[in-house]
């Protein structure tokens, strides 16, 4: 529980860990970011980790000059690839066993089933799409491995889902992230991107749920 609640006030507060982690880590702190974005692209253990916020402020981070936006997007791009990437494989070799019990406390199989709803509405761009969709985005290479999808085709969307998600939020954060009003309610702002980025699940299980009422 310590580590969630570490995870939760990182995430509402990351303007101000990330000044700390750059000043105590320097060139590392771009390792540290490669990892973070692997992980909660990667693990499935791991959906939790900041994604969409985390991009936005190391993009703000660097039109202030504490990165080199060029090494930034590499390191990000190549990190969300990459993540995606184990996260089939993962898939492809043990999905069906870890998820075979609905009880787990770690692999949850709500998870599991909301993103395979995702997959049906949407096909092979599903992998595009999840990457604007916290826990969907780790889940769905996952699922795109169950379903033994053919790798050429998953990396095509993989590659480009990567591309687009970390472009957007690294240059929304570049362009926007040190304009005053940003800069004055940056807490509140990384709210609005959590809850943004969430909503279309929300809405998703909420139409889920009320179907049976509805038939």
């Amino acid at each position: 529980m310590e580590i969630i609640k570490f995870i939760i006030e990182f995430i509402f507060h990351i303007d101000k860990h990330l000044y700390v982690v750059i000043n105590n880590f320097g060139v590392w702190s771009y390792a540290l970011l490669f990892a973070i974005i692997f992980a909660e692209t990667g693990l499935v253990v791991t959906p939790f980790l900041p994604g969409d916020s985390l991009l936005f402020t190391v993009g703000a981070f660097a039109a202030a000059g504490l990165f080199h936006i060029g090494w930034l997007f590499t390191v990000l791009v190549i990190a969300a690839i990459a993540g995606d990437s184990i996260n089939y494989a993962i898939g492809k070799r043990i999905g069906d066993k870890v998820f075979h019990q609905n009880n787990s406390r770690i692999f949850r199989k709500e998870y599991l089933d909301r993103t395979h709803r995702f997959f049906e509405k949407y096909g092979g761009k599903a992998i595009i799409l999840a990457r604007f969709v916290p826990v969907i985005r780790t889940f769905a290479p996952f699922l795109a491995g169950v379903g033994k999808m053919n790798y050429g085709r998953f990396l095509l969307y993989n590659v480009t889902g990567g591309v687009l998600w970390v472009s957007a939020f690294v240059l929304c954060g570049f362009y926007f992230g040190n304009t005053p009003f940003v800069k004055n309610n940056f807490s509140m702002v990384v709210w609005i991107i959590i809850f943004v980025s969430i909503l279309p699940a929300v809405i998703e299980v909420l139409k889920h749920k009320m179907k049976p009422a509805n038939g």
